[in-house]
């Protein structure tokens, strides 16, 4: 862990400065060691901001272990992005504690975030309520089939903006809005945009992000942070040119510092 980081604080500096993040998405569960080290350090080579942690049925033995490679290869911070309330490893940096938003299973509302909390209490990781909203990418996600949860029409962002604004104003911290993994559609840049100029929080968008040019498009469409981790299963390389992307938005005092 790093004390003396603040991942929220990071993020929203980052998103009052104008500055674009990109989160590289690992699931323990499905890294040999080999092919997550050599992931790890091309991250580390290209600086991405952040390794977001997490899959459906990750064991708290694969999660230390991702850690701490990750610890050894790179200074990136570890943000556990849980598949459940009970994916939570102390020598993280940060817990997304989602808030399955687009639902109505109120065990993802809040029944199991009343289970996690005396072991989120005593872990001393940093926690960031998450407002977390599925939106159809084209086929039926696991986190949709395990919570048994309607996701939002990808041409609703009417709903995505009205769902993201109730959780601002609950207290949420994030606005995640997520398309899902090895999504056939990402989530739209109109939704993304309509979503972005209703709330004042970081905006989270990922899932079906393939390629630069759609990094691009959604960076510009509003989005503050991209989680990618499918497409980087297949092709590492890719991660070059979604920095490429990232670093495109960069304030010009930024780049010349």
């Amino acid at each position: 862990m790093y004390p003396d980081l603040n991942i929220l604080s990071d993020l929203d500096q980052r998103k009052r400065a104008g500055r674009k993040s990109l989160a590289v998405l690992i699931d323990p569960d499905s890294q040999k060691s080999q092919k997550a080290e050599e992931l790890i350090s091309l991250a580390a080579e290209v600086q991405v901001d952040y390794f977001f942690l997490g899959g459906s049925l990750v064991s708290e033995d694969r999660m230390g272990a991702l850690i701490a490679l990750i610890r050894k290869h790179s200074n990136i911070p570890a943000v556990i992005f849980p598949g459940s309330a009970y994916q939570i490893h102390p020598s993280a940096d940060a817990f997304l504690l989602l808030s399955l938003a687009s639902g109505r299973n109120p065990d993802y509302l809040i029944g199991r975030h009343v289970e996690a909390a005396p072991l989120l209490r005593t872990s001393g990781l940093e926690i960031i309520p998450t407002a977390y909203i599925l939106v159809d990418g084209g086929r039926q996600s696991s986190t949709a089939y395990l919570t048994q949860t309607q996701v939002l029409p990808s041409d609703r962002e009417d709903l995505a903006a009205a769902t993201a604004l109730a959780c601002q104003q609950l207290g949420m911290r994030l606005i995640y809005l997520e398309a899902g993994s090895g999504a056939v559609h990402p989530v739209p840049e109109k939704m993304t945009t309509v979503v972005g100029k209703t709330v004042r929080l970081p905006l989270v968008v990922g899932g079906g992000i393939r390629s630069g040019d759609r990094a691009y498009g959604l960076f510009q469409a509003g989005a503050d942070l991209l989680v990618v981790g499918n497409a980087l299963e297949n092709d590492p390389q890719l991660l070059r040119e979604l920095v490429q992307s990232r670093d495109s938005f960069y304030p010009e005092t930024l780049r010349s510092s």
